[in-house]
């Protein structure tokens, strides 16, 4: 024959395919996980560039910015509100919206400064607006967006290591 009437079928097979496939499971039940690690390593480094930032800006006592205020002079910060600005400075948990994670980095709570307006003490994130763009009694120090722009490669290469490091672990 010349080979025309003979027909060869071939067969291939693909062991490591299956194995391949469960370790992609394993990838895909650890997103949570993994995504997790890495936002929260990311966010962890703009928060204590942030917090540098913050200890960073001179303050006054607390009188000194009574009698600014009541002045109504610019207004220093005072000790009290930059202490509550470093203790209110925190990250929100993880959540997922439509396969997105994220983390809010913000203030939380009110400082120590108890006054008549503010009778459970001026709001952090009050304090912390009024610092990053000024208002009409404070002028304007801005601490958390050099920050960011400062450690955002920092975080992007630490997550990207997370995110490779746990990958590999599952994957190999």
């Amino acid at each position: 024959m010349n080979g025309f009437g003979r027909f060869y079928m071939a067969i291939m097979r693909f062991k490591a395919l299956k194995e391949y496939e469960l370790r992609l499971s394993k990838l895909s039940k650890k997103t949570r996980e993994i995504a997790g690690k890495a936002i929260y390593a990311g966010a962890g480094i703009i928060t204590d560039a942030i917090r540098k930032n913050i200890e960073a800006i001179p303050s006054q006592d607390d009188k000194a910015g009574l009698i600014a205020y009541n002045k109504k002079t610019t207004a220093p910060l005072t000790d009290t509100a930059k202490k509550g600005l470093l203790d209110g400075l925190g990250i929100t948990p993880l959540e997922e919206d439509n396969g997105i994670y994220n983390v809010k980095i913000g203030f939380d709570g009110y400082n120590d400064l108890k006054t008549k307006k503010y009778p459970k003490g001026q709001p952090n994130v009050m304090i912390a607006r009024s610092l990053e763009s000024g208002s009409s009694i404070a002028e304007k120090r801005p601490f958390v967006r050099p920050a960011i722009n400062k450690s955002r490669k920092k975080a992007e290469q630490a997550m990207a290591d997370i995110i490779d490091r746990e990958t590999k672990k599952i994957i190999d």
